[in-house]
């Protein structure tokens, strides 16, 4: 009587797939090892008693940090006949620290799950028969077709720590009370307020009139400097593309002139040209009887000025973008257009505009997020000045990204400073998503595939 060969896996209604996946979520790696792949399980073992071992150590009390930034602050104490500092919790760096163990955490997490699955993965290779591959194998699957992603790992790491980190800690910074003068460690605790700083911007006299003033100015600011510097652009394309203008390729340098000039260079010449007692222009004027114009003292013609200087500078870039998509129409369309009798206005409202439209919509739209981030504009040329004793930290001219920076650096008001960054966000995401789906450009993106 012949032998019955009875594959114990089968009896139990349990398959090696199910069986690795367990192991593996018990101790990390024992799949793996369950499934012959003693290489890998190695890897996944060390990753899990390395991972224990740093949770064990700091990282726990790292998070247990994040949840009460501190306890107790840096304090004087009598030493003998002196006085001697003895250092506290740093409620920022206990913050930081605690910020980067949850990453550490959720990456452990993702590890964790891939880990569980790979075992659970190759024990179903095992249960069809099939054989797993081995760590030479494996290593070489990573080499060919992992190849792109192993390349992406770099600068995914560099995203993870100097983006997105930051990002999250401006976030957090928001719901705390980290203000001068009372809340500036070390000498000083840092406590979670929740709401309370949105709460205190939107709602307190001071806060709320500057918010108020100053993102009313920002919005008129974006919509202004984007409409006016797009137009112009398109204005003065035009004009260069005419049949009969002659010398196009001086016309275009003198136009880019202003934009090759770095900023930082041409605001200040032009913020010394326009300076009331001194400057050449108010010179000029006064020499032919017209007086001095206030261009960077008074609130209303110092907005007038920055959106004109910014016209000076944005123009040129607009230009640029348009002769290139002039470059590109058919000049057929115009030659029918032209047969039919169609105007000058006509052939650039049904032919220029939206073909001109199509190509640069999601430009405009970036340079009205960019509007709305405009600092060297601001900062260079007026500094947010002239001074407005209404407002808390900002001037007339002052945007929501100038004011922050004041608020910040020169005021160290970080908490009101974070709530005001993620406010920014917010108006800039959903400005920017709702306007580009609404674009031709994003619905009909399949027809220029």
């Amino acid at each position: 009587m012949g032998k019955v060969l009875i594959h114990p896996e089968r009896t139990t209604g349990v398959g090696s797939g199910l069986i690795a996946a367990i192991l593996s979520a018990l101790i990390m790696g024992l799949g793996q090892m369950y499934n012959r792949q003693w290489a890998k399980g190695i890897i996944f073992l060390i990753a899990e008693l390395v991972s224990v071992y740093l949770i064990v150590t700091s990282l726990a009390n790292n998070i247990w940090g994040l949840i009460t930034l501190g306890d107790q602050p840096s304090r004087m104490e009598k030493v003998g006949r002196l006085y001697q500092n003895v250092p506290g919790d740093h409620s920022i760096f206990m913050m930081i620290y605690g910020l980067v163990a949850l990453l550490y955490i959720a990456l452990l997490l993702c590890f964790y799950i891939a880990n569980i699955k790979d075992a659970y993965r190759i024990g179903k290779k095992r249960e069809r028969g099939e054989v797993g591959n081995t760590f030479r194998q494996t290593w070489k699957m990573i080499g060919n077709q992992g190849f792109p992603y192993l390349l992406l790992t770099l600068p995914a790491i560099g995203v993870l720590v100097f983006t997105i980190v930051p990002i999250i800690f401006m976030v957090l910074m928001a719901f705390t009370n980290y203000s001068a003068p009372d809340h500036i460690p070390a000498k000083n605790l840092v406590d979670w307020v929740g709401f309370r700083t949105f709460t205190n911007l939107l709602t307190l006299k001071s806060w709320s009139h500057t918010f108020i003033g100053v993102l009313t100015w920002t919005i008129i600011w974006a919509v202004v400097a984007t409409v006016t510097t797009y137009f112009g652009g398109i204005l003065v394309a035009l004009l260069i593309e005419q049949k009969g203008i002659k010398f196009k390729g001086m016309w275009r340098t003198l136009f880019i002139l202003p934009y090759a000039i770095p900023q930082f260079i041409s605001l200040l010449i032009m913020r010394n040209l326009l300076n009331f007692q001194f400057g050449p222009i108010n010179q000029y004027l006064r020499m032919m009887g017209l007086g001095s114009v206030p261009w960077l003292n008074d609130p209303f013609w110092a907005k007038v000025t920055v959106i004109l200087v910014n016209m000076w500078i944005g123009i040129p870039v607009s230009m640029i973008l348009v002769l290139g998509v002039l470059t590109a129409i058919p000049r057929d369309l115009y030659e029918a257009a032209e047969v039919d009798g169609a105007t000058g206005f006509q052939k650039f409202r049904n032919i220029t505009m939206p073909f001109v439209l199509f190509q640069t919509a999601p430009i405009l739209i970036m340079q009205f997020a960019g509007n709305i981030n405009n600092f060297n504009v601001i900062f260079l040329l007026t500094n947010g000045l002239p001074a407005n004793g209404d407002y808390a930290f900002a001037g007339s001219t002052d945007l929501l990204v100038t004011w922050l920076y004041k608020l910040t650096l020169e005021n160290q008001r970080y908490n009101f400073a974070s709530a005001i960054g993620i406010i920014i966000f917010i108006i800039i995401a959903a400005f920017s998503l709702y306007n580009y789906r609404r674009s031709r450009s994003f619905k009909e993106e399949d027809m220029i595939q």
